[in-house]
């Protein structure tokens, strides 16, 4: 009896309700991307990451979503909005998801600390990302890590390992590089400048402290920096369309003494970041993007 109700009401409801819409998910996501907005979203991790960018602000305008404090306002003649996010890639995502519902960016920069990866890099050292990659996503066997491809929920069709960083923010924050001033970095050889270089982002749930596991990630990936939110900011933004860039200052070298290191470059490294950042909405605003 149970079935043949069921079975009525799934042959009468369409004549009774009409014929029901079906969902497409490519239309959906084009459409959403019909109505972007000149504004550029700004994403952090932690609070230091953000405070310069957010004291920098004027005409400030709070929001809170879903718990969520996001602020808009204008910097360096930009319209954008600033949002922590958080640590790891679920917080990462769920505040790019929000960015992008309810601000509709033109574009969406994300900035903060990383661990070093390539050698010859060194703690204040700066990788402007050209790409981004989950490195703990895939098969974890009894000897090795085989990484696999994320898939987009809707379509079900693979996203790319790596996700490519919009190649205009790229060559804009390379031309903001060459004239942006930095903190220098106090070393036993004196203070240096940051160098500045683009390159592989990689991104996992766990604080990389292992000089093996960061010889591993350069040898396996081409990863020059390690960190816990971009990946998951680019795959949001990927499968949105809307396009983005990952700033990483190095605030250590992932290795073994990695958590001695971030107490001794972590402000630095994110002062320099976010001055970075400044130079980049710069640029965006006199339309060179």
């Amino acid at each position: 009896m149970r079935f043949r109700i069921t079975l009525l009401l799934f042959i009468i409801a369409p004549q009774i309700f009409g014929q029901a819409p079906i969902f497409n998910p490519l239309k959906e996501s084009n459409q959403a991307r019909q109505h972007v907005r000149p504004i550029t979203g700004i994403l952090g991790a932690f609070p230091p990451e953000l405070v310069l960018l957010q004291a920098r602000l004027s005409h400030k305008k709070d929001t809170i979503i879903q718990h969520i404090h996001f602020i808009e306002g204008v910097l360096e003649g930009r319209q954008v909005v600033v949002a922590q996010t958080g640590i790891g890639k679920v917080n990462a995502a769920i505040v790019t998801t929000l960015l992008i519902e309810y601000f509709q960016p033109a574009e969406i920069i994300f900035t903060g600390i990383a661990g070093g990866v390539n050698p010859a890099l060194a703690p204040g050292d700066i990788v402007i990302g050209t790409r981004a990659a989950y490195h703990d996503y895939g098969t974890l066997r009894t000897d090795s890590m085989e990484r696999r491809a994320t898939r987009n929920p809707f379509t079900m069709q693979e996203n790319p390992v790596y996700f490519p960083c919009d190649s205009g923010l790229v060559q804009l924050a390379l031309q903001a590089a060459s004239h942006t001033k930095l903190d220098s970095i106090g070393t036993s050889a004196g203070n240096r400048l940051p160098r500045i270089s683009a390159g592989t982002i990689v991104t996992g749930d766990v604080f990389v402290a292992s000089h093996d596991i960061t010889r591993a990630l350069h040898r396996d990936m081409q990863a020059d920096a390690t960190e816990m939110e971009g990946a998951a900011v680019a795959q949001s933004c990927w499968q949105q369309h809307v396009p983005f860039l990952i700033i990483r200052s190095l605030s250590d070298d992932a290795g073994n003494n990695a958590s001695e290191l971030v107490r001794n470059f972590y402000e630095l490294a994110a002062r320099n970041a976010a001055s970075l950042v400044l130079a980049i909405v710069e640029q965006v605003k006199a339309g060179r993007h």
